[in-house]
């Protein structure tokens, strides 16, 4: 069995968990989140904790309830806390700029770069060279800070461009002649 999935989730005040035939949706202060559920899953609620059971004889069963059982465990998460992301502009002349569901972005090109943000995703700005990404659903979150990095990634020689705030470039030497 997953060493994850022996673990139960914990549901903190006002997180409530609906399960269906093949679906469970997860209900808090911030909003609401469905999951399709894996079927060598079988996911229990008991009292304050939910359960994510390997069933017998299914292929990956013991994988497949350790995902689940993480995958629950985020969207607990989420519900309750809400997850963010913080990416740090670094370069003379880049900046952005939150305008409602658009980040306004000057990153060295010809054109300004405007990403739309999907629903549930909330962005800030509290400097021209910070952008924060907030939302209740994990992969959203890191897929679209992903995507806002991916315009301008780090280049390894001056560090110039869109980073995660934690994230360490090192820096590679330049040619000798």
């Amino acid at each position: 069995m997953s060493r994850i999935a022996k673990y139960p989730v914990e549901l903190p005040n006002g997180v409530e968990v609906t399960l269906a035939a093949n679906e469970v949706t997860v209900r808090g202060p911030l909003g609401s989140l469905k999951q399709r559920v894996h079927p060598a899953v079988r996911i229990e609620k008991d009292g304050g904790k939910v359960f994510c059971r390997a069933v017998d004889g299914a292929e990956n069963a013991s994988a497949q309830s350790g995902t689940m059982r993480a995958l629950l465990a985020n969207m607990v998460t989420g519900v309750s806390k809400g997850f963010e992301k913080k990416l740090t502009l670094v370069g003379v002349g880049y900046r952005a700029q939150a305008q409602g569901t658009k980040l306004n972005l000057s990153l060295g090109f010809s054109h300004p770069v405007v990403h739309d943000m999907p629903a549930g995703i909330k962005v800030e700005t509290p400097t021209q060279t910070e952008i924060v990404i907030k939302g209740i659903d994990k992969q959203l979150v890191g897929q679209v800070a992903a995507e806002v990095r991916g315009y301008r990634p780090p280049e390894p020689y001056k560090g110039k461009g869109v980073r995660y705030a934690d994230e360490v470039i090192i820096l590679k030497e330049t040619k000798k002649k």
